[in-house]
């Protein structure tokens, strides 16, 4: 099931980078920062926004709005391509459910085994053992 997750629930804001471009760096607000309202969201199923919480950690905010800051390349269309990418990367990532573990018992032809190798290796270090001088 894909989701989809409409433009209006998406903030973006527009910050001066750091990093390479020269003067222009100090002009241009090429930098996005991406915000979108994880617990607030209609379109997110309640498990898949735990999920992303869980998975966005220090990039969530206490109000549960997901923060994304893109500021990779120099021109704002890209960074804004950019911090888009990740968000769905991070919601797909979310959809996925984890498999829950079911508990298995060691077959018994593999507790045999390991006893066995215990008694050979018992018997090795019992070998480099002093040999006492009992007269």
């Amino acid at each position: 099931m894909a989701i989809v997750i409409p433009e209006d629930e998406l903030i973006e804001t527009f910050i001066r980078a750091a990093g390479p471009g020269g003067q222009n760096v100090n002009k241009v607000s090429s930098a996005v920062q991406l915000r979108f309202d994880v617990r607030g969201s209609p379109s997110l199923p309640d498990d898949v926004a735990v999920r992303l919480m869980r998975l966005a950690g220090s990039k969530m905010t206490r109000d549960g709005v997901l923060v994304l800051t893109a500021q990779k390349f120099r021109d704002q269309v890209r960074n804004r391509a950019d911090a888009r990418e990740r968000l769905a990367a991070m919601v797909a990532a979310a959809e996925v459910r984890p498999i829950k573990r079911r508990p298995t018992k060691p077959s018994t032809g593999s507790k045999v085994r390991r006893l066995e190798d215990k008694a050979v290796r018992s018997g090795i270090k019992a070998g480099r053992a002093r040999v006492r001088d009992d007269h």
